[in-house]
């Protein structure tokens, strides 16, 4: 992929991930249902990232990741993931820590992120 992928095409990718581990299955009303978004706005994003090589859609409206969509997916569900239990476990309460974990997820470096994930693995009881 020649750019960075924008911050709400993460959010979908992600939300495809959860769908697929969830459902087994994903199609755009799913997403529209999980994200409380309206189908239209679903199908526009659907085909941004289908036209950046991020997922495909088959003929009976089915959407899987590709390689390049499931590594993006997999690296935002992580940190979603991280922030959300790390947040938590500081007291934070698990609404408030999901939906900031949705913001820094996106915004952090790598470098940041991976010093991070080490600080809280070794610092976990």
């Amino acid at each position: 992929m020649k750019e960075r992928i924008l911050e709400s095409g993460e959010d979908y990718l992600e939300t495809i991930l959860v769908l697929q581990q969830r459902n087994g299955s994903v199609r755009s009303i799913d997403i529209a249902a999980e994200l409380d978004y309206s189908k239209p706005s679903v199908s526009v994003a659907m085909k941004n990232l289908r036209e950046r090589g991020c997922i495909t859609v088959d003929k009976n409206g089915f959407i899987s990741l590709t390689d390049d969509g499931r590594a993006i997916a997999e690296r935002v569900y992580e940190r979603h993931v991280l922030f959300t239990n790390w947040l938590t476990s500081m007291g934070v309460p698990e609404d408030i820590a999901a939906e900031d974990a949705c913001h820094i997820e996106h915004c952090l470096s790598n470098e940041s992120f991976e010093a991070i994930k080490k600080f809280v693995q070794n610092n976990s009881k």
